[in-house]
Parts: C-alpha cells; structure tokens; sequence
C-alpha cells in the first residue's frame, strides 16, 4: 500500500486514481465469493464484479478495512448482494476499461 492508497478491506487497497490492488493470495476467495454471489443473484458474476462491489461496500460502509476476506467468512456475501446488483443495474455489468 503506498501513500495515497485507501484500505478498503484487509488485503484491499485502491489508489486515488481508482485502481485497486488485490493480494495474490485473496484470488481463490474472491472467486469462491463470485460463485455464492452468482448463485444468490441469478447475474453472471466474476472477481471483477466481486471487488467492485468491495469497492462499493467500503465506500458506504457496510465492510471497514479491518474486514477479513476468507473463505469461510460467511457474513460478506449477504452484505455484497445489494452492491452486486449495483453494479449490474447502474453499470451494466462493466467494470474497468478496456486496454
């Protein structure tokens, strides 16, 4: 985590340019989460859309920097459904731009 980077859950982090910045080791989960998450709400969820909705849970409140992100921490995926279907209702689904 550098200077200007925000903390948005342990493991999380997003640059004052709006990049975010994953762990290596928090892939599986993110994916573990994309498949609970897809099943929950019927959307073709991925990690991006999983991360984006971190982003959106940071950004409101509902997770604080000090969230563990892991497998078994059963408690975020409800919390993450309404930040899904954000991202799918407001943005389309789109996350990121395309190189």
């Amino acid at each position: 985590m550098t200077n200007g980077d925000q903390q948005i859950v342990s493991g999380i982090c997003v640059s004052s340019t709006g990049q975010a910045t994953v762990e290596p080791a928090l892939s599986n989960v993110l994916f573990d989460y994309a498949l609970a998450l897809e099943e929950a709400t019927d959307l073709p969820v991925d990690i991006e859309h999983v991360l984006a909705a971190i982003v959106l849970a940071g950004r409101k409140g509902d997770v604080s920097p000090t969230t563990e992100i892991t497998s078994n921490n059963s408690t975020i995926v409800p919390v993450l459904i309404p930040h899904i279907r954000t991202v799918f209702q407001i943005f389309g689904g789109q996350v990121g731009t395309e190189d």
